[in-house]
């Protein structure tokens, strides 16, 4: 059983980074579909340009991994420290503190910043956040409601802190595409990893052994 887990942990890491790469690819081509910021000189760079977004986005995959086993450890250590309800209220109200501080706090402290963009960003990131909320909820069951909001809004924010400071619209929406991505497709996934292989064992009580 030990080997099987390690088998799909790793495959969860492959496809991690194959959906890092073709998220990154989506959000690179459409910003210069619509943008145009690169100006390529030659038939070579057209296809180079690629290439370089699919290494970019195995870049944020490997980040995007990073977080989500930092967040397992998380909700471990919680799960062992608070009580089942106070620790789901605490990933709650992290939750909805995280989206006020991307939508609104930033701007009232920073002055600057346009709030436009930032509240697009917060609701892009609660809608994807409740929808796969709800898409997890169908595959498990009632309690993976919270734990996965909270992974898709408060991690995600956090995640992003680097690139939120640069302030360029560009680079936010190129690392926010793959790294949702890739955030949407582990968790989603983790529920399959951790579940016990009962089709094999069914098969292996429905026909037994001869010794």
């Amino acid at each position: 059983m030990k080997a099987l887990n390690l088998r799909k942990w790793f495959r969860l890491f492959w496809t991690t980074l194959l959906v890092g790469a073709g998220g990154a690819v989506v959000a690179g081509l459409s910003l210069q579909a619509f943008n145009g910021g690169i100006d390529f000189k030659s038939a070579a760079d057209f296809f180079i340009y690629p290439l370089i977004l699919v290494g970019y986005g195995v870049l944020v995959s490997v980040y995007a991994q990073l977080g989500f086993f930092a967040y397992l450890i998380l909700i471990y250590m919680g799960n062992g420290v608070f009580p089942r309800k106070t620790w789901q209220y605490i990933q709650l109200v992290l939750s909805i503190l995280a989206l006020l501080e991307l939508g609104f706090l930033r701007t009232f402290v920073g002055g600057e910043r346009d709030i436009a963009s930032d509240l697009l960003l917060c609701i892009s990131i609660l809608v994807v956040a409740l929808a796969v909320a709800y898409f997890k909820v169908r595959s498990t069951n009632a309690s993976a409601w919270i734990p996965t909001f909270f992974f898709m809004t408060a991690v995600t924010i956090v995640e992003t802190i680097g690139v939120l400071r640069i302030g360029v619209n560009s680079a936010t929406v190129f690392i926010v595409v793959p790294l949702m991505a890739c955030n949407a497709f582990q968790i989603m996934t983790l529920h399959r990893i951790l579940k016990p292989d009962l089709a094999r064992s069914r098969e292996k009580a429905n026909n037994p052994v001869s010794l």
